[in-house]
């Protein structure tokens, strides 16, 4: 089985599909799973495969997720205004997170707080 995310003319990812094995090549998954797809969807051909594990384009794709064409990879949706991506296409706070599985995020304050005080 492959998965294939629907883009829109944004490149943002609005549907994620999956294709069974007998409805593709084994040479040229992406381009006969792509067919596969626009045939299935009366002509829609804005498609790219995503992978469960990860072996192309970075990560999964989700909806909302954004394709980024010329690095050939989806990028999550930014968490937050004041997060930026980084060169491995990761968005990343601008105070790293202290050690730990309690702290989140607060936008407003621009500051980690523990979640265990409130």
């Amino acid at each position: 089985m492959a998965h294939f995310a629907k883009l829109n003319d944004d490149s943002v990812v609005i549907e994620v599909h999956a294709v069974a094995n007998d409805a593709l090549d084994a040479e040229n998954e992406e381009a006969s799973g792509i067919a596969f797809l626009t045939e299935w969807s009366t002509g829609y051909t804005n498609w790219k495969q995503t992978s469960y594990n990860h072996n192309i384009r970075k990560q999964y794709a989700g909806v909302g997720f954004t394709y980024d064409a010329l690095n050939d990879v989806f990028v999550r949706p930014q968490p937050y205004p004041s997060w930026s991506l980084d060169n491995d296409f990761n968005w990343q706070p601008p105070i790293p997170a202290p050690s730990g599985l309690n702290w989140y995020w607060n936008e407003a304050q621009q500051a980690w707080i523990d979640a265990t005080e409130l």
